[in-house]
């Protein structure tokens, strides 16, 4: 195998395979990278059997060349050493090489290395998906239900499913969940194009994680394949699968309160920051807990109370308030995580008591919401 490679274009792959390859896996040979030349480009392959990424680089694209005198071949090399390797490199082009002894060597400039690689007929084969069944979302669109839900996932290992997203796909609206059994944050989208349904797919939070990561902005769009346990989203240059955890999602949509006692309409940031001064005296409990009560002339108060260290309390305006008076204590940190997945100026948040369950939404777009269970302070 040989190639010479811009060294920008081969540190960008590197650097994406890398977020799958871990230091510790199943198989031996999973530490490495897997490279493989064919005559149209190259492709880097990183796996830790959960997640596995493909990343691929064209000999040429919108005319600007990027792989030369290219020889196929394939071979695993260290990710301990190689993607340091490359970033360092003095210029701009890499010229690499293996031999068959499996010797590889890195050539850039003045500098070359010379690594002992693996035989990546050893290096596991990643699971084909049939993509005949498959839909197609905007890059951005993805990005954005994934930030709006995934910090809600379960980080207790105690039950696995919750530590995933649960994805459903149906009559069109494609549905992201996650829940840590003390919140819940959902987002929907209409997907055209489709006559796909699925349900109870459950994607590790970890790999949605990597992969918002690993998405770049662009008005481009990623195709998503399911099978009964791998998904894979795929872009022009990237392919990205994961396994799907294990069992069935608990039912979320009975935790969504049908009627509210108490509802309130405020803007976003002032009860953002609000909420966060109001936190710093909470820092000693265990859940950081703030209260909100409902005044007068729609004043809503802001408070946190700690013994030991003092007390804080701050007014904000509502833009609206009905129903009936409230006083209710809850996570400040849940609270700041949900309104900051929120991107909307104003927020509607609907009660049904001090101790039941309260929704937040973004004033007049019901295709987000977050629900946060209250804390008990007495």
């Amino acid at each position: 195998m040989k190639f010479i490679i811009q060294r920008e274009q081969l540190i960008s792959s590197v650097q994406n395979v890398m977020k799958a390859v871990s230091s510790r896996p199943v198989i031996p040979i999973l530490t490495g990278i897997k490279i493989e030349a064919k005559e149209h480009g190259i492709t880097l392959t990183g796996s830790d059997s959960d997640v596995s990424i493909e990343s691929y680089i064209p000999r040429e694209e919108d005319g600007n060349v990027n792989v030369e005198q290219i020889e196929e071949g394939n071979i695993v090399l260290q990710a301990k050493y190689f993607p340091d390797i490359v970033r360092k490199l003095p210029e701009k082009t890499v010229e690499i090489e293996s031999d068959p002894n499996l010797k590889v060597t890195i050539r850039s400039g003045k500098a070359e290395f010379i690594l002992n690689g693996q035989d990546a007929d050893e290096y596991p084969q990643l699971p084909t998906i049939q993509t005949d069944d498959s839909f197609e979302i905007p890059i951005d669109l993805l990005k954005g239900m994934i930030k709006q839900t995934v910090f809600a996932v379960s980080t207790m290992e105690t039950r696995p499913i919750l530590t995933g997203v649960n994805l459903n796909l149906s009559n069109n609206v494609l549905k992201f969940v996650a829940t840590d059994s003390h919140r819940l944050a959902s987002r929907e989208v209409p997907i055209s194009n489709t006559n796909l349904e699925f349900k109870n797919i459950v994607v590790p939070g970890k790999s949605l994680n990597e992969l918002n990561k690993i998405l770049v902005d662009s008005e481009e769009t990623v195709e998503i394949s399911v099978t009964n346990n791998q998904i894979l989203f795929r872009t022009k240059y990237l392919n990205f699968l994961s396994r799907l955890l294990d069992g069935n999602y608990p039912e979320t949509a009975r935790l969504i309160p049908e009627q509210y006692k108490t509802q309130i309409q405020v803007k976003t940031k002032e009860l953002l920051s609000t909420i966060d001064r109001a936190s710093l005296l909470a820092k000693e409990e265990r859940n950081n807990v703030v209260r909100l009560t409902t005044q007068e002339s729609q004043l809503i108060e802001i408070s946190s109370n700690s013994p030991e260290i003092g007390n804080v309390t701050e007014e904000i305006m509502a833009q609206l308030m009905e129903g009936e008076e409230l006083k209710i204590s809850f996570s400040s940190k849940y609270m700041i995580d949900a309104l900051k997945a929120i991107e909307y100026d104003e927020v509607s948040i609907a009660f049904t008591g001090a101790m039941r369950p309260f929704v937040i939404r973004p004033v007049n777009d019901d295709s987000i919401l977050q629900l946060i269970l209250p804390v008990r302070t007495y």
